[in-house]
């Protein structure tokens, strides 16, 4: 690793951040394609945000990602933002042009849970009905994909209201779509006749990993697909409750990657090694 006066700065900007795997997945692309750039964690309490943000074109950060909890709060801090921020809602990365420090909201989770989706043989299409658990920044990425492939969701979640207005918003994009919000407690029937579900909530995350968001007692809707969005644990208590019950369980690592390398190619202009990048996390998450 060398860095001198040329090496240009990434980063990704969250609260907490020493979980994340980023910088091992996109400092293993950049040394495989011989880029003198480096891609660093910073730290960022929600108060001191509008500061950090205003500070990234100073520094000479040519990009950053962002994480919980800043992937709505950033808008109102940015120059501009793309349509797919308009639609979902939510940005996950920021592009800064070199020669005017322009901020520009990206959102690349969508293209990513899609990417992996079509990557593991899951297909969606209209009318499959699919229940997503949560309603924060990534069940508005992984709503937004899935409204636009035509699939009816009900999003489920612990604050109804937070569902709901999540559901209103999608729907002045796709006002055509059938989207549905519910409650914990109505899980049993809104899951009855899915063929997918999608947990976009930090249950069973690292350190967490013997919390589920499943609610005890409900059954798991036979044949359907469970992807948890969560990456570590490699396996969560979702996934394996799932597999025991005969589903087919599939973890949220690929997302990750595949929304890095959407991310990684448009501040390089260059082609991202998937395959490295999934390696340098698979290692992270094994070795520690």
């Amino acid at each position: 690793m060398i860095i001198d006066g040329k090496t240009q700065l990434l980063g990704v900007m969250g609260y907490p951040i020493a979980h994340t795997l980023s910088p091992e997945m996109h400092n293993a692309a950049l040394d495989h394609l011989n880029l003198n750039w480096r891609y660093l964690p910073l730290l960022v309490s929600p108060d001191r945000l509008p500061d950090a943000i205003k500070g990234l074109s100073a520094l000479g950060f040519r990009g950053i990602n962002v994480t919980v909890p800043h992937k709505v709060s950033v808008i109102p801090l940015l120059d501009t933002i793309t349509d797919a921020v308009k639609i979902v809602g939510a940005v996950n990365t920021i592009r800064i042009d070199n020669s005017s420090g322009k901020l520009e909201g990206l959102n690349t989770d969508m293209t990513g849970f899609l990417l992996d989706l079509a990557a593991n043989r899951v297909r969606i299409g209209s009318g499959a009905r699919v229940v997503v658990l949560g309603a924060g920044g990534a069940a508005r990425a992984v709503g937004a994909g899935l409204s636009r492939s035509g699939c009816r969701v009900t999003f489920v979640n612990r604050t109804i209201d937070n569902a709901r207005i999540l559901v209103e918003h999608l729907k002045s994009s796709w006002a055509d779509t059938d989207l549905q919000a519910a409650s914990l407690d109505q899980l049993r029937e809104v899951s009855r006749d899915a063929v997918l579900i999608v947990n976009t909530t930090p249950a069973g995350m690292y350190p967490d990993v013997d919390s589920t968001p499943w609610v005890e007692g409900v059954p798991f809707p036979a044949g359907a697909t469970v992807y948890d969005t969560v990456y570590r644990p490699l396996e969560t208590r979702l996934m394996r409750d799932a597999k025991a019950a005969g589903l087919t369980a599939i973890g949220g690592i690929g997302m990750l990657v595949y929304q890095g390398a959407s991310a990684f190619e448009m501040w390089t202009g260059r082609k991202p090694p998937v395959d490295i990048m999934r390696e340098a996390c698979l290692r992270k998450l094994v070795l520690g």
